[in-house]
């Protein structure tokens, strides 16, 4: 499930096409002069303006009692369900999540959680499925401490948990003591293609992080809301892990920069993939996943093109995408034009009908 582009071939075209993750976005120059401008204090006491003015807002935004900014969105993942649970707890989320199948083990490393993996189509769970991985409790079996939904999902194909969904995991979760964390990586995404509010997209859920070096366009960061008690628990591990920072304000104003300037135009990336799925699926033999908001998954092997060598190819033209789970997958960005897409598209049609 790694992201697994061609090797690098020194006589391959320079990289011009970058659709191998929204990871790649660059700062624009407005947010760079943001960056410049930024008021800077010890973000480890708490004297850092930018930083809590950012807090501030991701609190208010996600609709919880308080936040904390954290270098990247694995700290926010790991650094929650260290705060959330204790050694020997059970943890469930879908098999490809983020928290499973991304973070090097460090919910198990680090807190001695078990993970248990549910299963279900587009990187989703249904309720009735969490329903039925529940037991009772008893100390014959690992307490069932929290349940953690991915939004979007990922390696799903970027899909959409529906608020219904998510509400009703939320209040089986609740009848059953558990606890609910959403990891919230792309949420601003599923937020602007369905027009439901973070705030309400996140009610129900004790946790839930937004991270900015996607979609966003912000080089570093991530911040996650929660209760009061729950950031001070969160705080303690960022110091643990080595998160806590000092002039932190210089990476918290791009965040801040983004919520203002990068939350709606993520709707122009939602057209660029639809575009390139579309343009794609006009290719006989390729099957294409109909996104649902900056992610494409396709394969061409019924072109005749096993998806490796279809990277292959296109990386030697220039455009860099990358394997997945057996899929190719492409993503939109702020870098990514709509002429990228149909130049794309047309160097895919010209690797499947030489080949």
């Amino acid at each position: 499930m790694h992201y697994t582009p061609a090797p690098r071939d020194p006589k391959a075209a320079p990289i011009r096409i970058n659709l191998l993750s929204d990871t790649q976005t660059r700062p624009t120059p407005a947010m760079r002069e943001a960056i410049a401008r930024a008021e800077v204090g010890d973000e480890q006491i708490g004297d850092d303006p930018t930083v809590n003015l950012l807090c501030e807002r991701v609190a208010d935004l996600l609709g919880k009692e308080a936040a904390v900014f954290m270098p990247s969105g694995t700290m926010c993942n790991v650094a929650a369900t260290l705060a959330h649970c204790r050694p020997g707890d059970e943890l469930l989320a879908h098999a490809t999540a983020h928290i499973i199948a991304r973070e090097g083990g460090a919910h198990a490393a680090l807190g001695g959680f078990q993970v248990t993996q549910l299963q279900g189509d587009d990187g989703q769970f249904t309720p009735e499925t969490f329903r039925a991985a529940l037991h009772p409790r008893s100390r014959y079996q690992p307490p069932q401490t929290l349940v953690s939904v991915e939004q979007t999902a990922n390696i799903g194909g970027g899909t959409i948990w529906k608020k219904k969904a998510l509400d009703e995991v939320a209040a089986i979760a609740k009848a059953n003591g558990m606890i609910t964390h959403m990891d919230g990586a792309r949420l601003l995404n599923a937020c602007v293609a369905t027009k439901i509010s973070a705030r309400d997209m996140t009610a129900g859920w004790d946790s839930a992080w937004i991270d900015f070096s996607k979609g966003l366009g912000a080089p570093i960061g991530g911040a996650i809301a929660g209760s009061r008690a729950f950031i001070d628990d969160v705080w303690r591990w960022k110091q643990r892990l080595g998160g806590s920072m000092r002039q932190a304000g210089i990476a918290a104003a791009a965040c801040v920069y983004a919520l203002d300037h990068h939350v709606d135009r993520l709707a122009d990336d939602h057209a660029n993939a639809r575009a390139l799925a579309r343009g794609l699926s006009q290719i006989d033999g390729i099957e294409v996943q109909e996104p649902e908001t900056n992610l494409v998954f396709f394969k061409p092997d019924g072109a005749g093109v096993p998806g490796d060598k279809m990277v292959e190819a296109l990386r030697k033209r220039g455009v860099l995408l990358a394997m997945m789970d057996g899929r190719i997958r492409a993503c939109t960005y702020l870098d990514i034009s709509a002429a990228m897409i149909e130049e794309t598209v047309g160097h895919v049609r010209e690797i499947v009908r030489s080949a």
